[in-house]
């Protein structure tokens, strides 16, 4: 039995393309004692992805040759530990394959839930991440106002409806005229910025006439330079991504650095969710007490088949996706009686 994997067979020096990856047949791993073998369900698929083929990151960068990483989803199928039983559902550092084998103790198991992709959407990465930066770095109040960028993608848009359930206005930033209705329309934003439009400045002034307390930021580049430019005295700047630098040979950073964090008093921080671990069950059992409450909508982008991982990964960086982008490499487990 093989076991089917996608490596990375060039490092780009651009924008990343498919024939940067090739599927390849692989042997079937075999667990070593205090070893699991897990099959993949769901693959996370982010845009912190791409930057860990420009070098080190919180993580070591990955090489020509490597199969690539993702945080998934998985079965056990086969157990060397008393740690886990052949059949639990765990979440685990894995590559992109149908089948990894990794220590027990990497491995988290999960409870059971009915539908498996919320464990990356909202109860998941996606939204531990924007409770976490969101309520530990932004610290926002009610009544003030929140921004908040990638406003459509898998963080912005539960960064923006969990702000809304603290009683905070908060203005989206999306592009396109079909994203920023879905941000507005479905996900309850007081309003939303199109920045491919000219006057992003202007009319970020206009949908934040009470300046901005709290900015989340997702993309970095000329956008957090406008948007810092509006900030209100002791405001905080939550650093989450930099998606509009990871595919730039000659990254663009603010011009208004140091100056204006200076002169209006502003904290800005970067976080990465791990950070915030020990408090990841508050984080999850908000999310689900919003979701059941309507306050937060589980959004999703499901891409079916483990060969289209290249292509989901690089459509999110184009922006294609509305919420969570999830790769499906097989099915659920059969549930047991």
């Amino acid at each position: 039995m093989t076991n089917r994997q996608i490596v990375v067979t060039s490092l780009p020096k651009g924008e990343l393309e498919p024939s940067h990856y090739a599927m390849k047949e692989a042997p079937m791993p075999e667990p070593a004692e205090g070893e699991v073998l897990l099959r993949n369900i769901l693959m996370s698929i982010d845009a912190a992805n791409r930057s860990w083929l420009n070098g080190p990151t919180y993580r070591a960068a990955v090489q020509a040759g490597d199969a690539m990483p993702t945080y998934a989803i998985c079965e056990v199928i086969e157990s060397r530990s008393p740690r886990l039983a052949v059949g639990d559902v765990v979440a685990a550092e894995s590559v992109w394959a149908d089948y990894v084998a990794v220590p027990a103790r990497v491995a988290q198991k999960l409870p059971p839930v009915q539908h498996l992709t919320h464990l990356l959407s909202a109860y998941g990465i996606a939204g531990k991440t924007a409770f976490h930066g969101l309520l530990s770095v932004g610290k926002p109040l009610a009544g003030e106002t929140i921004v908040v960028s990638a406003a459509a993608g898998s963080v912005g848009g539960y960064v923006g409806q969990i702000g809304k359930a603290l009683g905070c206005r908060v203005v989206g930033i999306a592009g396109g005229a079909e994203k920023c209705a879905h941000v507005v329309d479905d996900l309850g934003f007081d309003a939303c910025i199109n920045y491919r439009d000219e006057g992003l400045f202007k009319s970020l002034r206009s949908a934040c006439p009470e300046g901005i307390d709290v900015y989340f930021d997702n993309v970095g580049g000329p956008i957090l330079e406008t948007t810092l430019t509006l900030m209100n005295e002791r405001g905080r700047v939550v650093c989450c991504g930099a998606i509009s630098q990871y595919e730039s040979s000659n990254p663009v950073g603010p011009r208004n650095l140091p100056g204006i964090i200076v002169v209006r008093r502003l904290r800005m921080e970067g976080f990465i969710v791990m950070d915030f671990a020990k408090d990841d069950a508050k984080a999850v059992r908000a999310m689900q007490t919003w979701v059941e409450n309507g306050q937060v909508k589980v959004t999703e982008d499901v891409v079916e088949g483990l060969e289209n991982a290249p292509q989901a990964l690089i459509g999110l960086l184009n922006g294609e996706n509305r919420g969570k982008r999830i790769v499906r490499v097989g099915p659920d487990p059969e549930v047991r009686s």
